[in-house]
């Protein structure tokens, strides 16, 4: 671990800094807006544009690393974030805030797929789950750490804008200067969409579910915690320990993944994050420290249903279609995130704080009743269910990036999707010659009974003319 530590360092150091200042963003970009007595619809419409944004840099983030490189393309990218993000301190015209974070979306999912592609590329097969179990750490981590550094702010100027731009320059520096630059060129796959509507459709609609409630809690937590009278600092922990809660569940779940079943788990997680909710509906007064613990307990499950949905419809697909089938699970939660915000939003102006955790209980409902019946599993296969590997919540999802748009080529593909490695070709290549070599002696051994057989026959005829020769002399002239 200590070498994989020392190995991916830059890399996961760029990801610390990256989503410090993407945290701090997100709930400063909620809170001003709230104080400011926004529309709720309006909120939503900024939150949900980022979301937009990162659907659409998957596309563009494919072009722009295959055309001028990995460093390039994340250097790029990260000027781009750095100049929006003051851009929010230059105007307060929400539209322009709108268009802001939608080019901020983009560009950070371009930055996403730099990361999680480099990362894919050097990590061996053997090392792969704790390589990107460290990125996941180095991901909550920094979502949370920016919401601490948010409860140190007072009031809502420029200076935060300051610091979150200051993180997304200081996130070029390690990276600028990592000397493991020879990752492999990018190659487009295959979308395969209209097969998984046909094959797991229940579980891309839980998918888009989960992105609606995710999307959500991203953009309006912040909003539901100010409109209970919480303070700035208040907002702040609550938002930081309720991120965290997702790095927290993602252990006891990947121990849960591989010992039980996880259609009927996925279906007990949703049942629990429903019933988790309740009391932040109907209890309007609720205590500080009684709301971020059952906030907290109601975030873990929330934030373990993507993984397992993913880990689960990998289990029902084909080796060679599970990259395909990445790219179709980030589509639909994308689209998911990009719903959620608005809705909500337009939801809790006339409506009050509360109907956000109601909007939360009632995705819980909708995922437990479509996970509930098990579907038959279009596909069966002799592999083994797939181990099940820590994954974050969002769009920050590893592997994203080398699966909305894959980056690697064939036998690395195969290698961390299913395939074989060298030794088992090998073996296959052994058995292989080994069956040629008995199925060429079972052919010998064919050969040599027709020669018996001829000989056989030979002889009966042979025997047969010197009778007819004996009785033709006996006969009498």
């Amino acid at each position: 671990m200590g070498k994989i530590f020392s190995t991916f360092l830059p890399l996961y150091t760029t990801t610390l800094l990256m989503l410090l200042g993407s945290g701090l963003l997100t709930t400063y970009v909620s809170l001003r807006l709230a104080s400011e007595q926004v529309n709720g619809a309006m909120i939503g419409a900024i939150i949900a544009a980022n979301y937009i944004g990162l659907v659409i840099g998957g596309k563009v983030g494919h072009n722009l690393i295959a055309r001028v490189g990995h460093i390039r393309a994340y250097v790029a990218c990260a000027g781009i974030i750095t100049a929006s993000v003051i851009g929010h301190g230059l105007t307060d015209v929400v539209l322009l805030w709108v268009f802001l974070r939608l080019i901020i979306g983009l560009c950070m999912m371009c930055q996403y797929m730099v990361l999680e592609s480099w990362l894919n590329d050097q990590a061996e097969s053997s090392q792969r789950g704790m390589i990107f179990g460290l990125y996941m750490v180095a991901t909550y981590l920094g979502l949370s750490g920016g919401q601490v550094v948010l409860s140190l702010q007072t009031g809502f100027g420029v200076s935060t804008l300051l610091i979150v731009a200051l993180c997304f320059a200081l996130c070029l520096v390690p990276i600028a200067l990592t000397t493991r630059t020879h990752v492999r060129p990018m190659t487009p796959a295959p979308m395969e969409l209209g097969y998984f509507l046909r094959t797991i459709p229940r579980l891309l609609s839980t998918t888009l579910v989960t992105g609606m409630a995710i999307g959500a809690f991203y953009g309006l937590a912040p909003v539901y915690a100010s409109s209970k009278g919480f303070t700035t600092s208040q907002t702040g922990y609550f938002m930081s320990l309720t991120i965290f809660a997702g790095l927290v569940s993602q252990f006891p779940l990947s121990w849960l993944s591989d010992r039980f079943d996880r259609q009927r788990l996925l279906f007990l997680i949703a049942v629990l994050f429903a019933v988790a909710c309740v009391p932040l509906v109907v209890l309007p007064h609720l205590t500080f420290h009684w709301m971020i613990g059952i906030a907290f307990a109601a975030s873990m499950m929330q934030f373990a249903l993507y993984p397992l949905q993913v880990a689960l419809a990998n289990d029902q697909v084909a080796a060679e279609r599970r990259v395909s089938l990445t790219a179709c699970l980030l589509m639909a939660f994308g689209i998911g995130a990009s719903i959620g915000p608005l809705l909500v939003g337009a939801l809790m102006q006339p409506l009050g704080s509360n109907m956000l955790y109601l909007f939360f209980a009632l995705c819980a409902l909708v995922i437990g009743g479509l996970s509930y019946t098990r579907a038959p599993r279009p596909l069966p296969t002799t592999e083994v269910p797939l181990p099940h590997v820590v994954m974050p919540d969002s769009l920050a999802t590893s592997p994203l990036g080398a699966a909305l748009i894959p980056t690697l080529e064939e036998e690395v593909i195969q290698a961390s999707m299913g395939g074989q490695d060298p030794e088992a070709e090998s073996g296959d290549a052994a058995a292989d010659e080994a069956f040629a070599d008995d199925d060429s002696a079972r052919t010998g051994f064919i050969d040599d009974d027709l020669a018996d057989n001829d000989l056989m026959a030979d002889r009966v005829d042979d025997g047969t003319a010197r009778s007819a020769e004996a009785h033709e002399e006996k006969r009498p002239h």
